[in-house]
């Protein structure tokens, strides 16, 4: 079988989803969001929402499979990174990472 650039793509996007759910699993585990700049993460989960219209237009089906993965583990960890910024606010409190 002779990989396509759809192949390798599509590799790359579920290495990156891999990836993503490390942070998702860890942003769980911490239940804080220290030295990281949560727009940068929502920038990258917008982008990959534009991926899951824009694969299927160039017929790059295993780039779509694969930005499907990704993109739902970016989009998970920014709503978690959200909801905990919101309660550390809310809260007044000091991660206990950052001390």
């Amino acid at each position: 079988m002779k990989l396509t650039p759809d192949m390798i793509n599509g590799t790359f996007e579920i290495l990156g989803g891999l990836l993503c759910w490390i942070n998702v699993r860890q942003i769980l585990r911490d239940k804080s969001v220290t030295g990281f700049y949560w727009p940068t993460q929502a920038f990258f989960a917008v982008w990959g929402i534009w991926n899951l219209y824009f694969y299927p237009a160039l017929g790059q089906w295993f780039s779509f499979a694969g930005g499907v993965f990704l993109s739902l583990a970016n989009i998970t960890w920014t709503l978690l990174a959200a909801n905990y910024s919101r309660q550390e606010k809310r809260l007044g409190c000091v991660s206990p990472h950052s001390a």
